[in-house]
């Protein structure tokens, strides 16, 4: 019995999936927080980009932040955001980049 609850937490952790975040407006913790690969150092060093530099217009962009490679980038593509935001159809309450006209 022991086996099959750790195996269904495991599981579970596994399914879920951090929120997409917009690297032009969110603080350090919620961008260490929602992405793989980017502890709190590495997303101070984007909010201290992003103020020095101005927001990023691409996500291709973050590979000038120091410590910020193409392969942490790949990995996150999908829940990086550069502006606006909506609430997905897909995942409710789930925040998702919508296009200002």
């Amino acid at each position: 019995m022991k086996k099959i609850l750790v195996l269904l937490m495991i599981s579970f952790i596994n399914t879920v999936a951090a929120a997409p975040v917009n690297i032009n407006t969110a603080d350090a913790p919620t961008i260490a927080e929602n992405l793989k690969n980017i502890g709190i150092k590495k997303a101070e060093a984007i909010v201290a980009y992003r103020t020095k530099i101005g927001q990023f217009k691409t996500v291709e962009e973050l590979a000038d932040v120091a410590g910020i490679g193409e392969k942490t980038i790949e990995k996150n593509r999908a829940d990086i955001l550069l502006q606006g935001t909506e609430v997905s159809v897909e995942k409710p309450g789930v925040v998702k980049e919508s296009k200002k006209k």
